[in-house]
């Protein structure tokens, strides 16, 4: 809904006096957003049209309708009325005098979550979900206030999942055990004793229904247990050569990465089973690896898509990967267009930072991850199914879901100073994290280097010694096969990259993409006549369904062979294959030498550098971090311009509110 409808009728309705004024001075500076103010005026008004006005219950309601807009813009999906009614202030981030301003102009006010669930239920602007529905924009279920849309986006994901985590298929588990001992070579004793196969288990676990979750840090074989999986579908299925499986992905990149792995771990796995399984035929027949935007059928200029309930996918298996960064509105669409009988993988790693959008659903959805909580079923379901015995650690009495999420716990990548520091953020242990980067960026070669100190001209140095492999293959100009020279400039290019934490200021992607731009120029690698110019990265900020270009996709800016003057901008797909598309038809693009933390999500780069900002806040927490980390496969280098911002990142967990896990078990 536009902000001009909202207040359409806003001073009919009485939205002037203390109450307003508070409200705009606030937005003025910059504590509310002026979506949040239309927001409460709109809700005011259609008080004012039910005739019913109760001037009791009018500041409270306004008050929890700013905060809930507030929020949503924050990535909540609700607002929990107990953390309204313990510590408002804190919950919005604002200094105490301000909300305390704002309380004054608002009261009276109710106490506690339940006298707030009481004074909103009674609010005809709000739809009780025990009551009669007459259409209200907001939706209160017990204590938690939702946005309409967002509490139908909550209640489909969690009656689907529901759905699917009780829906057990009868499976042989010999013949699956079978299998799985020719997919997955038998571990040394000594490591069955201590440590079970998760990646066996997890195959074994996910034959059995019609969702699985499959979660873990980088380097814990994520893709290659996916790959397995496949194989073993298609080998106890009724008719392999049927099975429609498609993959999918949040980002371009994160789907094109995941069919390159898939379709390395298929090509291994087809020499070892040999005749048993024509595995390189059935691979075959899998089509590219999408974007869940072209899954669902987008279409311009609408949230809608072409596949819903009413019109479904026409698969029997959806692997997804990257699942942390898939937001609840995408998420509900997904599961709506799923068809019952279809089996879903949700991969992904439940530490990461969550969607840019509201929802956290991935981290919501392996709550239980860490602990297991298998009951006796299970347990004896993944005993005779893989022949890997679950420590007793990891029983428990936990729900449906748990029994189909498994948590891959061995990383095969990140055993070395990268992996402990990322373990170390994302455990919140502030001193040994900083030990870990000390102690090896000290030796001076190591994988870690930490510049406590630092200034934009050591980030500006970092970008010019990163960026000089592809700048210096652009200068040195193509041969005879010009795509060649555009695949390996591109694979140069996305060996560096540098992360930051805000969009923003000295240290953030705007000013340090012009900061770098500035100091490539003067070192005489790029030649920046205007906006557009030769080795110009981009990123694309849009989904543009006309150039086949996503949200996410990053390419780089050269000259178009056939057409001397024109540029085009070239994009990786796969390993040895690009395609590109003229310059001029790229609206929503922006320069790519710095991303933010959030965009990087489904990439990786041999050497990553992460800068933080001089000071810290609500978007600077434990998850970007450790995100930051873990795109680094060789070298990891951290920028801090005050070293005290990294522990407060670290001590700062990001929270954000949802009933999704509550609407799944009840």
């Amino acid at each position: 809904m536009m902000i001009d409808e909202m207040t359409a009728g806003a001073a009919a309705a009485g939205t002037r006096g203390p109450f307003w004024d508070e409200v705009e001075r606030l937005t003025e500076a910059g504590a509310l957003r002026r979506l949040s103010g239309a927001f409460a005026r709109f809700v005011a008004t259609l008080g004012a049209r039910g005739g019913a006005h109760d001037g009791t219950r009018d500041g409270a309601l306004l008050l929890a309708a700013l905060a809930l807009s507030e929020l949503e813009g924050r990535g909540h999906s609700c607002l929990l009325l107990a953390d309204l009614a313990d510590d408002p202030a804190a919950l919005l981030g604002w200094p105490e005098e301000d909300w305390k301003a704002l309380a004054q102009a608002a009261r009276p006010l109710p106490r506690g979550a339940r006298g707030w669930s009481a004074l909103l239920g009674g609010c005809e602007q709000v739809w009780r979900t025990d009551d009669l529905d007459y259409g209200q924009p907001l939706v209160l279920d017990d204590t938690r206030l939702y946005l309409r849309r967002y509490w139908r986006d909550e209640t489909l994901v969690a009656d689907c999942v529901r759905a699917r985590a009780l829906a057990r298929r009868a499976v042989d588990p010999l013949p699956v055990r079978t299998m799985l001992d020719m997919l997955f070579t038998s571990p040394r004793a000594a490591d069955k004793v201590d440590r079970p196969d998760w990646q066996k288990l997890a195959c074994a676990v996910a034959l059995r229904g019609s969702i699985a979750i499959i979660t873990g840090g980088p380097g814990t074989g994520k893709t290659y247990t996916v790959a397995r999986l496949l194989a073993l579908l298609f080998a106890t299925a009724p008719d392999a050569a049927r099975q429609r499986i498609a993959l999918a992905a949040p980002t371009g990149k994160a789907a094109a990465r995941l069919k390159q792995s898939i379709d390395k771990a298929l090509g291994e796995l087809a020499e070892r089973v040999g005749g048993a399984l024509p595995l390189r035929e059935l691979a075959g027949r899998m089509g590219a690896a999408r974007t869940l935007h072209s899954l669902l059928g987008a279409r311009p200029d609408t949230r809608a898509f072409a596949h819903h309930r009413g019109n479904p996918l026409d698969v029997d298996v959806l692997i997804v990967d990257e699942a942390s960064m898939v937001h609840l509105e995408m998420m509900a669409a997904l599961l709506d267009a799923l068809p019952p009988e279809a089996t879903l993988i949700l991969l992904g790693d439940k530490d990461q930072l969550a969607s840019v959008e509201a929802g956290a659903v991935l981290g919501d959805l392996c709550h239980d991850a860490q602990a297991g909580r298998y009951d006796a079923v299970t347990l004896d379901y993944a005993r005779a199914a893989s022949g890997e015995t679950i420590p007793d650690a990891y029983a428990g009495a936990g729900g449906p879901l748990a029994q189909q999420t498994v948590m891959l716990r061995h990383s095969r990548r990140f055993g070395g100073p990268i992996g402990r520091l990322a373990l170390a953020v994302n455990g919140g242990d502030v001193e040994a994290a900083g030990a870990i980067l000390r102690a090896d960026a000290a030796g001076g070669d190591g994988p870690l280097h930490w510049i406590e100190h630092a200034h934009q001209q050591h980030v500006l140095q970092l970008a010019d010694d990163g960026y000089r492999p592809y700048l210096e293959l652009l200068q040195a100009g193509p041969g005879a096969d010009y795509e060649a020279w555009v695949c390996a400039m591109l694979r140069r290019f996305e060996r560096f990259r540098i992360l930051c934490a805000v969009r923003d200021g000295e240290w953030g992607v705007e000013g340090l993409n012009t900061a770098i731009e500035q100091r490539l120029g003067h070192a005489g690698l790029v030649n920046r006549a205007g906006d557009w110019y030769v080795g110009r990265p981009v990123m694309v900020t849009r989904n543009d369904y006309a150039t086949r270009v996503f949200n996410g996709d990053i390419g780089l800016t050269l000259p178009d062979p056939d057409r001397p003057g024109s540029l085009r901008v070239w994009f990786p797909e796969g390993d040895d294959d690009v395609r590109s598309v003229l310059a001029t038809r790229l609206r929503h693009v922006e320069t790519a030498f710095a991303m933010t933390v959030h965009k990087s999500q489904g990439s990786e780069f041999a050497h990553t550098v992460l800068a933080l900002p001089k000071e810290g806040g609500a978007v600077l927490a434990r998850e970007l971090v450790y995100t930051g980390i873990t795109r680094a496969s060789e070298r990891f280098t951290l920028a801090t311009p005050a070293p005290a911002v990294l522990g407060e990142a670290i001590r700062r967990r990001t929270h954000r509110a949802s009933g999704l896990r509550g609407m799944i078990e009840r």
